[in-house]
């Protein structure tokens, strides 16, 4: 997948995939990053995440998690000319996220082999439980469709 720095705001110097039109424009922004401790999701939580109740959509907290598989196990062995797609996922809600929250996920490579990759992870808010999830990523040796 091709990579873009983002160069200015709150998390320039962060990289998104600006070719996915869903969760970089529709759902997103959402960006990531490596750090000293491993791989990164994040974004800020906007209105436009928000439901009635006044915390983050459930689905906007999936389809943020569903991102945040890829950018871990970009991490591993899904290489840049590979496309990948999810073939399950599990979640379970923990806390709702409030406007203005910092939100983001960690995780971890599994396990895997040529052609699927085990991932899970924790979707925080300001450092505090938000959503667990896991996923399983079916690895495609060729380039995306376009």
């Amino acid at each position: 997948m091709d990579v873009t720095i983002v160069e200015e705001g709150e998390f320039a110097g962060w990289q998104v995939w600006a070719d996915e039109p869903f969760e970089y424009e529709t759902a997103g922004p959402f960006y990531m990053r490596q750090d000293a401790q491993g791989p990164v999701a994040a974004f800020r939580a906007e209105r436009k995440h928000m439901n009635a109740g006044g915390v983050v959509h459930g689905g906007c907290l999936m389809t943020f998690a569903d991102f945040a598989l890829f950018a871990i196990g970009h991490q591993g062995d899904i290489s840049e000319d590979s496309y990948g797609v999810t073939v399950a996922f599990t979640s379970e809600f923990i806390a709702g996220p409030v406007l203005g929250d910092l939100i983001e996920a960690r995780g971890e490579i599994l396990g895997g082999g040529r052609s699927i990759v085990f991932v899970r992870g924790l979707v925080t808010a300001n450092g505090k439980p938000a959503m667990n999830f896991s996923g399983t990523i079916k690895k495609r040796h060729t380039q995306k469709p376009k």
